[in-house]
Parts: structure tokens; sequence; C-alpha cells
């Protein structure tokens, strides 16, 4: 395949920026997460408990009223702000200003979200990634991904790029159309899959990390947190990515020994965050 760079190792030490040591949570980024809806608020608390424990300094999530004991009481270390609405986003308004934005988990699809989305993507400037509900809403509002930054991240899975892109006959076809819809836009995608592939313009980058146990549900949750995470540690959008990535990866091939793949869940990525970064300091 064209310009293909394989992310190892040994790429990732060259993209790695180790904690200073003198460093403190005001300077270590702050990440706003935005998402959740009544009966999905789970995925707001696997992507925000990856992002602080991929080293963020602050993390704060935005999500409808149903959704605030459950965040308080599971990770306190989370900052909540909520939505008017009990159980769906229907106006995005906050007053802090964060180095980075993720939004989709566990988001819904109400048209009243629809609205807010389109109202905080008209506004937004600050560094952003998309998932999930986020990415579908977009694919039913084409001119939408217009009122995106330039590098900005999406992170869909087969089905969610199918929406955006079209269908395809051929892995060939599917790269083809993914680059393009890339360079026309200027965003960065990540291509969610085995072996997952981000693709930035003609330059793509193929992980070497992760297995089969990832095959279950709110990993994608967790790698959002973690890419937000990363933003708002002022890494570039596609140093974020291919960290990201590779983390996420790394953490179920650390796992496997003790999980296997059936007994693997999202939980596990977070639980093995620390082990990852860990093997990229021996």
């Amino acid at each position: 395949m064209r310009n293909l760079i394989s992310i190892d190792r040994a790429a990732i030490l060259k993209r790695y920026k180790p904690i200073n040591s003198d460093t403190h949570k005001g300077i270590q980024g702050h990440a706003v997460l935005i998402g959740g809806s009544y009966g999905k608020i789970g995925a707001m608390v696997l992507s925000s408990k990856a992002c602080l424990k991929t080293g963020c300094g602050l993390v704060t999530v935005f999500i409808p009223q149903c959704g605030y004991e459950i965040l308080q009481i599971a990770i306190p270390e989370v900052m909540v702000l909520t939505d008017v609405q009990e159980k769906h986003i229907s106006k995005i308004e906050f007053d802090i200003m964060p180095q980075a934005i993720g939004i989709g988990p566990g988001l819904g699809q109400e048209l009243g979200t629809q609205n807010a989305l389109h109202k905080f993507l008209s506004n937004d400037k600050t560094p952003l990634i998309i998932d999930a509900d986020a990415l579908n809403i977009l694919s039913q509002n084409a001119a939408w991904i217009l009122l995106l930054p330039h590098n900005t991240i999406l992170t869909p899975h087969p089905k969610e790029l199918e929406r955006l892109i079209g269908k395809w006959n051929s892995n060939t076809e599917k790269f083809e159309k993914t680059i393009a819809f890339s360079k026309l836009h200027q965003l960065i995608i990540v291509m969610k899959g085995a072996p997952t592939f981000i693709i930035d313009g003609d330059r793509i980058y193929e992980n070497t990390t992760g297995n089969a146990a990832l095959a279950t549900a709110g990993t994608g949750d967790a790698l959002t947190g973690m890419i937000t995470s990363l933003l708002a540690q002022s890494y570039d959008p596609i140093d974020a990515a291919i960290l990201g990535v590779y983390l996420h990866g790394l953490t179920a091939d650390i796992a496997l020994p003790e999980t296997g793949y059936q007994s693997f869940i999202a939980s596990d990525i977070i639980l093995n965050i620390g082990k990852a970064y860990l093997s990229l300091e021996e």
C-alpha cells in the first residue's frame, strides 16, 4: 500500500513526550468530554476515566442530568457539568476553556441533540475528536463536516466509516475513498479495526498493537478518552491519534495473558494504561 508507515515502538518513542518532573495539573491539560444519554452514561464513565489515566491534568464531562450521580460516584476525580435536559443533551454550553474536546460516546441521536451538535460545531475552535453518535449525526448532515476545524480527529468503526464516505467494493476502494475524504476536509481518520489504520491525507499509518480481545463494548469510548487526553496535553493531532491508538492496543496485549480473549472488557484497557506507559519508559 502506498505511503504506509508502521506504528511500532521505535516510531512511538520518537513522538512520546515523558512527563516533566516539575509539572502540575494546571499545565497537564484540561479536557472536556461531551456525551451520554439515558441508558448510555457508562460510555462517558469509560471515556473520562481513560482520559484521566492517559495523563490529563483535569477532565470535565458534559452529560444529561440523569448521569450526574453516576459520574460523581464512579469517578470522583472527574468534574461534571449537566445539560438542562434529564435524558439527552440539548444545549452544549460551558464557561471553561479546555485544550481539547471529545464528543460522541453514548450521545444518542435525538433531534434536540443534533441541533445542539450543529450549534456547538458552528462555534467551536478547540482541538476536537469526534466519535460514535456524533459521527452518525454528521453522516446524516454532511454539510456540517465543513464546520470542523482542520485536523479534527474522527474515529469511526467500519459501519460508521461507511455512513461517512459511502459503500466500497474492495479494500483498495475503501482506502481511496477515506484518503479522498481526509484530504478534502483536512481531517484525520482513525479507521478502527484489526489492524487500525490512521489516515492523514496521503499518509497511512498502520498500528502494530492490539488483538481480538478489543472486540467488545466500550473499547471505542476508552480510545476517545485516551486521544482527547493526549490532545489536551498539547500533542499535535496526528501524534495524539497515533500514540492513543498504539497505547490502546498495547493495553490489550499486556492484559491478554491474564484475561484471555473472552474475559477482556473495556475497563481492562483503563487498568493497563499505566503498564503501557511504563513499557515505553523501559
